[in-house]
């Protein structure tokens, strides 16, 4: 799945690590993600956890989508920042589930993600 991302790919997001249910990506802050505060832009942030977020609960097998997810910016990001995103599966029943992704900058818990996805039926990856 990860590798026919396009939009997450061009942004020069980086699959470290991929298991079941779990997932850790890389992301630099570059500057056409600064806003006009000089801080990286939510959307990015954003972006950069839904990545890691697809890439843990597509993890099983069967094509799953975002059903919904919340962010919190806990912290401000720079350009220049190198950004990780740990993704990790807290539970899936039927054919939903609910994942949390930490954004971390250096160790720093920058952003919290909590993700809620649903398998399609009838798709295949």
């Amino acid at each position: 799945m990860f590798a026919a991302d396009q939009a997450s790919r061009r942004l020069g997001i980086e699959l470290l690590e991929a298991g079941e249910g779990s997932a850790l990506l890389r992301m630099t802050v570059c500057e056409t993600m600064v806003n006009g505060h000089g801080i990286a832009h939510g959307g990015y942030l954003f972006l950069l956890a839904d990545t890691a977020f697809a890439c843990a609960c597509n993890s099983h097998g069967p094509v799953t989508v975002a059903a919904g997810a919340d962010v919190t910016f806990v912290a401000p990001a720079k350009q220049g920042d190198v950004l990780l995103a740990r993704a990790e599966e807290r539970t899936r029943y039927g054919r939903s589930g609910i994942y949390d992704v930490s954004v971390q900058r250096g160790g720093e818990v920058i952003a919290e993600f909590r993700g809620r996805s649903r398998v399609i039926r009838g798709v295949e990856e």
